[in-house]
């Protein structure tokens, strides 16, 4: 591996939506309102926020970030499957969502409630083609990541992931981060076990 080290950044519970699903939260034409662009290109935070609903309980303010997707999913942390009552709520990468939780979502508009799209997002390093060359990995292939220093840790079985349309960023959620003590945009290191 000729390059290893790459930016992580952390991912907060949040939610994507289909257009269609966006006019029943917020109403007949309501735009998305941008507020920052993320590092994945085309890819931004929205002022837009609603409340997720499972079987025992809540969360208010999951943030949507755009744009419109082809199916609605949320992606929760794993300490949010007790508030939400959803035991076993499955790992996997965003768009795999055969066989996974269903859920609520309310907002200021209206409800819907969807038959699947809950998971806990399965950590990731997204890649430009030429960047997957640079480091020496394919889309799909499962690295080891090394972050952190007083409570540093190495993370398995994070993904990688190859499109022309990504940047160089490992994802990682929350609860991870707060594991081994990091914030957004430290340096992370990939190592061969």
């Amino acid at each position: 591996m000729s390059e290893a080290r790459v930016v992580v950044n952390l991912s907060n519970r949040h939610i994507h939506v289909t257009k269609e699903d966006l006019a029943v939260l917020f109403g007949k034409d309501h735009p998305l309102t941008k507020t920052k662009d993320l590092i994945q290109p085309g890819q931004f935070a929205t002022a837009e926020t609603v409340t997720i609903r499972g079987p025992k309980g809540s969360i208010d303010g999951v943030r949507i970030l755009g744009p419109e997707r082809k199916e609605t999913q949320c992606e929760i942390l794993a300490s949010d499957v007790f508030k939400l009552g959803v035991p076993g709520c499955p790992v996997r990468e965003s768009g795999d969502l055969a066989g996974t939780f269903p859920f609520e979502v309310i907002g200021p508009a209206g409800s819907i409630k969807k038959d699947r799209g809950l998971i806990i997002a399965k950590r990731h390093i997204h890649f430009h083609p030429d960047e997957a060359v640079r480091f020496g990995v394919v889309d799909k292939q499962i690295v080891s990541l090394k972050v952190g220093t007083e409570r540093a840790a190495i993370f398995l079985n994070v993904v990688c992931r190859v499109a022309n349309n990504y940047a160089l960023e490992c994802h990682i959620d929350f609860d991870e981060g707060n594991a081994v003590g990091i914030a957004s945009g430290v340096m992370g290191e990939i190592v061969e076990l």
